[in-house]
């Protein structure tokens, strides 16, 4: 919720941290301050569960918030034993090709923000993954289908290619294990890199609000009364 003033969003967030755990609240804080946007996933057209889950489970892991999800010929579906409750802690931006939320659409969208488009390719003119200067601004790391990789127009629209070396006879790694070595790697030299990768603080109250509301049953009726109570003391 970022439609209300900021004052009115840090005393919800005050309001509700009390619905949970300290033990629980002081976990998120300690997780907040190790989230980036720096980096963020497009995930195009991944249709088998495992994979999709295992990628969900590593952003969570390596801290990375945003993911977005290509649905073109095929429905994302994660498996819930799998990914362990990942899903619930990421933004997870669906791009529906059905609904006009094409590929194209998510990089345009992307690139207004700032980001740059890298596709994970086992192409050898690809930058090898220590070699990518993941400083030189935000990073938008797309991978394709486990069978086929990534779709011509995904490729045309990338302006960066990284690759994860290999030196056996097989030609490329399990798209799950390609997302968990790149993001590993990349995240790691982010946060030893002088870059600002961590969330600002407008961006931790707004994802600290919706964990707390994920976190809490019966919510949105929890913030309703909050907010029509506070309405009436205007």
């Amino acid at each position: 919720m970022t439609d209300i003033a900021p004052e009115l969003q840090h005393a919800l967030i005050e309001h509700l941290s009390g619905c949970v755990t300290e033990r629980r609240l002081a976990r998120m804080h300690d997780v907040l301050a190790q989230r980036t946007g720096w980096l963020t996933v497009v995930l195009e057209d991944i249709f088998q569960p495992h994979n999709a889950s295992a990628v969900l489970r590593s952003c969570e892991c390596f801290g990375v918030q945003g993911v977005h999800i290509v649905e073109d010929r095929n429905d994302y579906t994660v498996s819930r034993d799998v990914a362990l409750g990942a899903s619930q802690w990421l933004d997870l931006d669906r791009w529906r090709t059905a609904e006009g939320r094409t590929i194209d659409a998510c990089c345009d969208d992307l690139e207004r923000r700032g980001y740059r488009l890298v596709a994970a390719t086992p192409r050898p003119d690809a930058v090898r993954l220590e070699d990518f200067d993941v400083t030189a601004g935000p990073v938008a790391v797309m991978f394709g289908t486990e069978l086929n990789g990534l779709t011509a127009p995904a490729l045309a629209r990338a302006t960066e290619a990284v690759n994860v070396p290999m030196y056996g006879f097989t030609e490329s790694f399990n798209i799950s294990v390609s997302a968990a070595l790149i993001l590993r790697e990349l995240s790691s030299r982010l946060r030893a890199s002088d870059v600002a990768w961590q969330l600002d603080e407008q961006g931790r109250h707004d994802l600290l609000l919706r964990w707390l509301r994920r976190s809490i049953k019966g919510s949105d009726d929890v913030v309703a009364r909050f907010l029509a109570q506070a309405s009436s003391r205007e």
